[in-house]
């Protein structure tokens, strides 16, 4: 190319919805930030003992600290998890990596974690735009594309994502996205991002609820999948394996592994 622009590669042929990552038999179970319900959520012990567990896909998030490393952790300050405070986007990685979460185990940067686990996929939220570009410049140079995928509540964020890397990168819904393929189900006209093969959303919001059987049916009509969070009682996880969805992320790892082990779509080997 002339141009000096980087060529966007095709989707895999076949099925749209089968990007590598998501090639996978039966239901998807996502660790939510590795299993949020031990305390010691997003860290790398969190998401060792998840994949010790079976687990090979991962939720995670990820934040710009202010010298733009990349870290993985939920919230924009450091507060209610760690013994460190402040704003991560503030504060430089030298500073962010002395906090502890839970007291005893660092924030880890999410560059560390791909290479310490290089057999799990990440499902990654992006929780702020000065994130996005450290993101995919570390796709790029770690190859991972194959092994992420990318969502935030901001549909244009994650649009961005897709303009910039191409169908290399896959990518879910976000919050209007996800508007936009609930009033299909309804059989109302609503423009949804056609370059998105996820729709990851809760069962429920508020009053409103959006995973049920037309919902599904919606998003499979269009090679999207549905993974729903974050579900932590297995009636409900039974329920919505029954509707048909495609993935599920909890905080009770042993409860997901169970149900799914029950019904033959637990792996049996790494």
């Amino acid at each position: 190319m002339t141009n000096g622009r980087r060529p966007r590669l095709p989707l895999p042929s076949g099925n749209p919805s089968r990007h590598p990552f998501l090639a996978h038999e039966g239901p998807l179970a996502f660790a939510h930030r590795g299993g949020a319900a031990g305390g010691t959520e997003n860290t790398l012990s969190a998401f060792a003992r998840a994949a010790a567990l079976g687990y090979r896909y991962m939720e995670t998030d990820v934040h710009a600290t202010a010298d733009g490393r990349l870290v993985a952790f939920h919230d924009a300050t450091l507060d209610r998890v760690t013994d460190g405070s402040g704003p991560i986007a503030r504060l430089p990685w030298s500073e962010v990596r002395r906090a502890r979460v839970a007291g005893s185990e660092p924030v880890p940067l999410f560059e560390e974690l791909l290479r310490a686990l290089p057999r799990v996929r990440w499902n990654v939220d992006v929780k702020s735009e000065a994130a996005l570009a450290p993101l995919l410049r570390l796709l790029e140079e770690t190859g991972a594309w194959e092994r992420v995928c990318v969502g935030s509540f901001d549909e244009a964020r994650v649009a961005r994502a897709q303009s910039h890397a191409g169908f290399r990168l896959l990518t879910s819904l976000g919050t209007s996205g996800v508007l936009g393929l609930r009033l299909r189900a309804y059989g109302l006209p609503a423009r949804i991002r056609a370059s998105a093969r996820c729709a990851q959303v809760p069962e429920r919001h508020g009053a409103v609820r959006v995973v049920d059987r037309a919902f599904v049916r919606a998003a499979h009509a269009r090679s999207m999948q549905v993974h729903v969070w974050t579900v932590n009682e297995r009636e409900r996880a039974e329920a919505l394996l029954d509707l048909g969805v495609d993935g599920i992320m909890t905080d009770d790892l042993e409860m997901l592994r169970d149900v799914l082990d029950a019904r033959g779509h637990w792996p049996t080997a790494p």
